[in-house]
């Protein structure tokens, strides 16, 4: 059975990640970090090879893709494909606000939050249970495009949790054992049954010393 492989890499760090503000769908852009973690998973994914790059249209995973674009070797240019299905998830009316924020301002969506209440949504936005859907649909429509090839996703933390889930089988509201990481590597495998994972949360790039 033919399979794709899959990079999904979450964004480099915003000073919304630093300051635990909710970006959701918001339009935020890498911090003086974000833009170096970027550099760096650009040159560590310099040499593989790679059909396409995907990203959110979001400007920090887009950043963080180009960057991972113009980094491959291959004389061959890649250029960014932007797919609003790896948009992070839509947080709604709590866009905006830090954790502590919610705590004390929405103590019941906080609490609904923190148990992963598949069904529950801030209002404006999207469930659990919505987004997985999302995010389930739009690999299969990129990944189907490429099997026997390589492919890049660039997206948000919500995106790689339910890509780890799907690829693990785990259900949505299993509390989280998982590290989702800034430009961390992860790769998957694609085929028609779904979802495999091969490695998580790779973050060795980010050794100067790191050569490849």
């Amino acid at each position: 059975m033919q399979a794709t492989r899959i990079l999904a890499i979450r964004h480099g760090e915003t000073a919304w990640n630093v300051d635990t503000r909710i970006q959701g769908q918001l339009d935020i852009a890498l911090n003086d970090m974000g833009q170096w973690q970027a550099q760096r998973v650009g040159h560590a994914l310099k040499n593989e090879d790679i059909a396409a790059v995907y990203s959110s249209d979001l400007m920090r995973a887009f950043e963080t893709a180009q960057a991972i674009a113009q980094h491959h070797a291959p004389t061959v240019p890649l250029s960014v494909i932007e797919h609003v299905g790896l948009r992070e998830r839509h947080f709604g009316h709590l866009q905006g606000q830090t954790w502590s924020e919610i705590e004390n301002g929405w103590p019941e969506d906080a609490k609904l939050w923190r148990g992963r209440d598949p069904h529950w949504s801030p209002v404006g936005g999207e469930s659990l249970t919505a987004l997985r859907k999302r995010v389930a649909t739009s690999v299969e429509e990129l990944a189907s495009q490429h099997l026997g090839e390589q492919i890049v996703l660039v997206a948000h933390g919500g995106v790689m949790d339910a890509l780890y889930r799907l690829a693990t089988r785990q259900p949505i509201e299993a509390p989280r054992t998982w590290h989702l990481g800034n430009a961390a590597i992860n790769r998957l495998l694609w085929t028609t049954e779904g979802l495999s994972l091969v490695g998580w949360g790779d973050v060795s790039h980010f050794d100067e010393g790191h050569d490849g």
